[in-house]
């Protein structure tokens, strides 16, 4: 099975952490790709063998992933975009993706990549840092206040991708910057992932740069300007 932007989805049953990266690179190499270069970023729109469409874009200076989207279908609603990776999309209204906020007060969530890590940012959490509990398991992270006042389940896309469990020794957190709110979570990035990362990114820089198909509904810091 893929995990496909924010909802994941498990291997099959049995599957290997080599398998698993097998998997997720044999998805992402069979697409139709195009990719596009315009103010330090490197744009890649992909065209999935099974009907998805994803958009990610590089940072040309350091080679990081910025933002990750997939586009979304749902019974009774028109076509919506899915942030994996990077900061909210204003046009979003889906509270429970990863950026997406209900109100101006309420915790949302947003998600980066670094070269050596994977970072999620929850504002609007005011608590001090000893209420938090911030534990993972085969499911991914779960972060809990002791006051009950918020709980959250995050999944960790880039693990099952390579068919990996969460490891607790891996994670980290703190809460910071009071006047912002910030309670940063921190996951160090096994060698197997950064592997997978380094093998797609080699993929992404091998496509010659073009000017990519115009996105139907496509959030604008996706589009070409």
């Amino acid at each position: 099975m893929i995990t496909i932007g924010g909802q994941s989805k498990s291997l099959a049953a049995g599957g290997s952490a080599s398998s698993g990266k097998a998997n997720w690179l044999s998805y992402v190499t069979s697409a139709q790709k195009s990719s596009l270069i315009e103010n330090g970023v490197r744009k890649v729109h992909y065209k999935l063998p099974d009907g998805k469409e994803m958009v990610e874009e590089y940072s040309l200076e350091t080679d990081v992933l910025q933002k990750r989207v997939w586009r979304v279908s749902e019974a009774f609603r028109s076509e919506k975009w899915d942030v994996e990776v990077g900061d909210p999309i204003a046009q979003f209204d889906q509270v429970e993706s990863p950026g997406i906020r209900e109100n101006a007060t309420a915790p949302f969530l947003t998600k980066r990549i670094t070269k050596k890590s994977i970072e999620w940012r929850i504002r609007n959490l005011p608590y001090p840092r000893d209420v938090y509990s911030v534990t993972s398991d085969d499911d991914g992270i779960t972060v809990r206040t002791s006051n009950k006042k918020y709980f959250k389940k995050i999944t960790i896309p880039e693990l099952e991708r390579v068919g990996l469990k969460a490891d607790n020794s891996l994670l980290s957190f703190n809460h910071q910057f009071n006047t912002l709110i910030i309670t940063l979570l921190q996951y160090k990035k096994p060698q197997l992932v950064q592997e997978m990362e380094a093998k797609v990114l080699e993929m992404v820089k091998s496509i010659s740069p073009s000017k990519v198909p115009e996105l139907k509904d496509a959030p604008d810091q996706c589009k070409p300007s």
